[in-house]
C-alpha cells in the first residue's frame, strides 16, 4: 500500500494535474505497487522477436498476474506500469503528445468515456461474446471493452457495532451513525467517483447528491484515499460503517470475523474495462486486441480471478464462458444502475475538485 505521505503528494497531483489538463484522476481501483513501473515507450521494440513491446498502465489488482501469464501465452512482449487510477490517467494526460502507453485497464467508465471524447481511444474494438448485462456497458463507437463488474460502493459494516446496517442511502446520514463512516476521496479512489454520481443519480441531481455528502460531513464522516485506509478504520474500530467497491468490502468479510456486507437500492454498476491508444502503432493496436480477447478467454479470466483472490477478483463476469466466484451473491439479488459515463465524465474533474476542497478537508 501506498505510505500516508506518498499518497497524499500522488492526490495532490492528481486533483491539480488533472484539473490543469481538464480531466479528472479517478475511476479506477487502487493498484498495489508502491510506486509505478517505469518503462519504455509504447513503440519499444523487442529485437530478439520482432514485436513491439505493448505497455499496460493499469490499477486492478490482478493486472500482474493477467500480463505476466498474458505474455508467457502469446509471446507478445507486455510491461506493466502500475498505480492507482488518479495518477495514470494524469500521466496519460501529461504524455498527450507523445503517449508511453498502449493499454489502459482500470475500473470505472467515466474515464475511459473522456478520454474518448477527447480522441485518445482507438474506436471499434473488437468486442468477444459477453452476457446481456455485459453487452450494455460496451460504448457505440466501441471505444472500451468491459472486463468484469463490481458495485461502486456497498456498505461494509461492523456487526458488533451495528446490530442491523443501514437500508437506504438517506439513513446514513442519521444521528446514530455520527463519526461512524467512512468513505475514499474520489480524486485519488477509481472507484468511488461513480460511487459519488451514482448517489447523485439516485437522489435526482448533482445539487441534491452535494446536500447529502455535505449531511455526512457534518455527521462526521471519514474520508480516506484508498480501500486499504478505510478497511483499516473499520478494523481498528474508529467507524463502523465503510462506503467502498464490493469487491474490497466482499474480500474483507471473507477474512475479518464481524465484518458484513450490505446492498443499498440502486447500487452503481462499477465495470472494469480497457481502452487502447489511438495513436499507437499498428503493431500495438494488433497486440493490445489481442489482449482484450485473452483477458475475456477463460484462459483470461482465470487469472483474474486468482491474481486478487480478496480483492480485485471478486467481481462479477461479463465473459460468457465464466461464472464468479462463490464467494459473490448473485447479482440479480441486488438493485442495481447504470449511470451515463458520457453525461459524468464531463462532470469528473469539477465534481473531484468540490469533493476534496469540500468534504474531504
Amino acid at each position: 500500500m501506498f505510505g500516508p505521505s506518498h499518497r497524499r503528494l500522488l492526490a495532490t497531483a492528481a486533483v491539480i494535474g488533472a484539473s490543469a489538463l481538464g480531466v479528472a484522476a479517478c475511476g479506477s481501483s487502487e493498484a498495489k505497487n508502491s510506486s509505478a513501473k517505469q518503462t519504455t515507450s509504447a513503440s519499444a521494440t523487442d529485437s530478439s522477436a520482432g514485436k513491439e513491446t505493448l505497455i499496460v498502465y493499469s490499477a486492478q489488482g490482478y493486472s500482474p498476474n493477467g500480463v505476466k501469464a498474458f505474455e508467457k501465452e502469446t509471446g507478445i512482449p507486455a510491461k506493466l506500469v502500475e498505480n492507482s487510477t488518479g495518477p495514470l490517467l494524469a500521466r496519460i494526460q501529461a504524455e498527450k503528445a507523445s503517449p508511453h502507453w498502449g493499454l489502459f485497464w482500470v475500473d470505472g467508465q467515466e474515464p475511459f468515456a473522456s478520454l474518448d471524447e477527447q480522441g485518445m481511444l482507438e474506436k471499434s474494438l473488437e468486442v468477444p461474446k459477453l452476457t446481456s448485462l455485459g453487452e450494455k456497458l460496451v460504448p457505440a463507437d466501441r471505444s472500451f471493452v468491459p472486463t468484469g463488474i463490481t458495485l461502486a460502493c456497498a456498505v461494509v459494516y461492523d456487526s458488533k457495532e451495528v446490530a442491523s446496517p443501514p437500508t437506504n442511502w438517506q439513513q446514513l446520514t442519521e444521528s446514530k451513525y455520527a463519526g461512524k463512516i467512512g468513505m475514499n476521496n474520489p480524486a485519488v479512489s477509481g472507484p468511488t467517483y461513480p460511487c459519488v454520481v451514482g448517489v447523485m443519480s439516485y437522489l435526482g441531481s448533482e445539487a441534491k447528491g452535494k446536500e447529502f455528502f455535505e449531511k455526512l460531513k457534518s455527521n462526521g464522516l471519514k474520508i480516506s484515499e484508498t480501500n486499504g485506509d478505510t478497511l483499516h478504520l473499520l478494523e481498528t474500530g474508529q467507524i463502523s460503517i465503510g462506503l467502498i467497491q464490493s469487491s474490497a468490502e466482499i474480500g474483507a468479510a471473507e477474512k475479518v470475523k464481524g465484518l458484513k456486507v450490505a446492498f443499498l437500492p440502486k447500487e452503481t454498476v462499477l465495470p472494469s474495462n480497457i481502452g487502447v491508444d489511438a495513436n499507437a502503432s499498428p503493431v500495438v493496436r494488433e497486440e493490445a486486441q489481442k489482449f482484450i480477447n485473452w483477458v475475456l478467454s477463460p484462459a483470461g479470466q482465470h487469472q483474474m480471478q486468482i491474481g486478487d483472490p480478496t480483492g480485485d477478483s471478486l467481481f462479477w463476469t461479463v465473459a460468457s464462458n465464466t461464472s464468479p466466484l462463490p464467494a459473490l451473491p448473485s447479482l440479480s439479488t441486488i438493485t442495481t444502475q447504470q449511470v451515463d459515463p458520457y453525461t459524468w465524465g464531463k462532470k469528473e474533474a469539477a465534481i473531484n475538485k468540490w469533493f476534496s476542497a469540500n468534504i474531504a478537508e
